[in-house]
């Protein structure tokens, strides 16, 4: 079998956790199946950058675009990718992000990470709006296999896409890669971010509506100052008038000086970070897997999250769920996890345990799987 990997909309350090997805995967394929012949078909930003299992673990073929632009990434991979892999004599192309070539002579087989463009709209906007919306729903309708990364993407593809049950194939992610090198000391963090002596709520994600740091901030309002920790946010801002907005809400809340906005951190602090925090807490209104939470169990952080799409799933018994859209119901698990040390602690060890139920091992076994039943089916 002769796979072909569709990586033309890879740009290193710039895509989180689809590039994590090809990163962890990639390897254990080879692993797995050291017959399986594989060759990536990748872009020339990460064929410049020459940092991955594309091109170190297996050959990689460069597409002549820069996927940065999306009119580009979009050529590629419908006009150029399809007559590469024919040339390369491929067999099947595994299309890794959700979006995948509508031709050419071989069996097809899209991973579909999140329906967000269609649940939440305003997440994309532009030119990306306009293709996720045309591109998703054809990839969908014209490849052999649809990789889902969990049941609720799985259900969500069944009625919002009209995707036969049949066709999809439920092949939860793995954990990232840990940190080698040592983390930041808490010491040097509380100075650097100002987080004094108090415990530390941390959550990391980008900040965009559908992570849903607004009714986090108002949930810091509503425990009591002399109870309340400081809030940690940590990952960039891709709308200055959102992060205005959320600025304004924490001034009207009156926790101005409780929160604290991290931007981009290194992964030796990000790492610190962890290991200071008292809870992890995410309220995102949407996800398609939930990488963050499992990151946050995987380093022994109690974790509170959203009951919304993936993350029941992914959080099972080891997390505190709540409503993300009532501040008083994410206040409430706040606090019983920081008022209670022994629950706390409990929660450090289911979080470790479920996290270990991910592993990207698995995740390559069942993407073999669905290799196989694609080139089973006539």
């Amino acid at each position: 079998m002769h796979v072909g990997l569709n990586l033309v909309y890879l740009v290193p350090g710039e895509i989180g956790g689809m590039e994590t997805y090809a990163r962890e995967l990639i390897p254990e394929l080879v692993a797995q199946r050291p017959d399986l012949k594989l060759t990536a078909f990748i872009n020339r930003e990460a064929a410049a950058a020459g940092d991955g299992p594309w091109g170190r673990l297996i050959p990689s073929v460069t597409i002549p675009v820069e996927a940065r632009n999306r009119v580009e990434w979009v050529m590629g991979e419908q006009r150029y990718l399809p007559r590469a892999a024919a040339l390369q004599g491929v067999d099947l192309v595994h299309s890794l992000a959700s979006t995948a070539p509508a031709w050419g002579p071989f069996k097809r087989v899209v991973t579909i990470h999140d329906l967000i463009y269609k649940t939440h709209p305003e997440g994309h906007v532009g030119l990306r709006s306009l293709g996720m919306r045309a591109l998703v729903p054809l990839a969908a309708r014209t490849s052999d296999r649809i990789i889902s990364v969990s049941e609720a993407t799985r259900r969500d593809m069944e009625e919002l896409l009209g995707t036969p049950p049949e066709k999809i194939d439920v092949v939860p992610h793995g954990t990232g890669a840990m940190f080698a090198g040592d983390p930041v000391p808490e010491a040097d963090l509380r100075r650097k971010y100002d987080l004094g002596d108090r415990p530390v709520v941390l959550t990391v994600s980008a900040q965009r509506p559908v992570k849903n740091h607004g009714w986090l901030i108002d949930a810091l309002a509503a425990i009591p100052a002399e109870r309340r920790p400081v809030l940690a946010l940590a990952g960039p801002s891709y709308d200055d008038d959102y992060g205005a907005e959320l600025r304004e809400r924490a001034r009207a809340g009156g926790v101005t000086g409780d929160v604290r906005w991290l931007g981009w951190t290194t992964d030796a602090e990000l790492e610190g970070l962890y290991a200071l925090a008292s809870a992890f807490v995410y309220p995102s209104l949407y996800e398609g897997f939930g990488f963050p939470i499992l990151e946050a169990m995987r380093r022994g952080v109690p974790v509170a999250c959203s009951d919304r799409s993936s993350l029941p799933e992914v959080a099972g018994d080891a997390a505190l769920l709540f409503d993300p859209e009532d501040p008083r119901a994410i206040a409430a698990a706040v606090e019983e996890i920081l008022g209670d040390p022994g629950e706390a602690e409990l929660m450090r060890a289911a979080g470790k345990a479920r996290a270990e139920q991910f592993t990207w091992s698995a995740a390559a076994r069942g993407t073999l799987r669905s290799y196989d039943r694609a080139l089973s089916e006539a």
